[in-house]
């Protein structure tokens, strides 16, 4: 099983950084625009549909512990994210952990972004291969490995914090 998830995860993430065709689906549910499959953080930035992600990023902490982690974060560390861009969570969370990846000059092609539907499943079934049942969930990888994953706020109500003892 494990070996077969770290295939899984390269394949992943081979694909996501190819420039094919669009891999993912859209769904307009009146105002809220769903996505479900490979997604990106740019997406957000262009799109009127996703009004909530610059206030969000905004509300940024500039003193989360996750941004100087993120900094010092060794070379085989990389993101595999699940979130609902019609969740409530997600469309909180998501914004800030960007934010934080671009103070710390983390690669941007060392985080995978999945969404998912409201049932929290996700085209090609990655979201069932990882056991998504909670969104957002961040899934944190060395060399392919999963090390820990953070699901919603975490444990803690401070998921940047969670996030960065991880890495650390």
């Amino acid at each position: 099983m494990i070996k077969r998830l770290s295939i899984t995860v390269s394949l992943f993430f081979a694909l996501a950084t190819t420039k094919a065709q669009t891999p993912y689906t859209v769904t307009d549910e009146g105002s809220t625009r769903i996505l479900n499959g490979l997604i990106s953080k740019y997406i957000f930035f262009n799109d009127p549909s996703f009004s909530w992600y610059k206030p969000s990023s905004n509300q940024s902490s500039s003193n989360s512990p996750l941004t100087p982690a993120l900094t010092n974060a060794p070379s085989d560390i990389t993101f595999l994210i699940f979130g609902g861009t019609w969740c409530e969570d997600t469309q909180n969370i998501l914004p800030k952990f960007f934010t934080y990846q671009q103070r710390a000059n983390f690669p941007d092609n060392r985080i995978t972004m999945v969404g998912v539907d409201r049932a929290k499943k996700s085209i090609s079934n990655l979201a069932t291969v990882f056991g998504i049942t909670n969104v957002p969930t961040i899934i944190v990888l060395k060399n392919g490995k999963e090390v820990g994953r953070v699901i919603e706020y975490g444990k803690t109500g401070l998921w940047d914090k969670e996030l960065s003892e991880m890495l650390n």
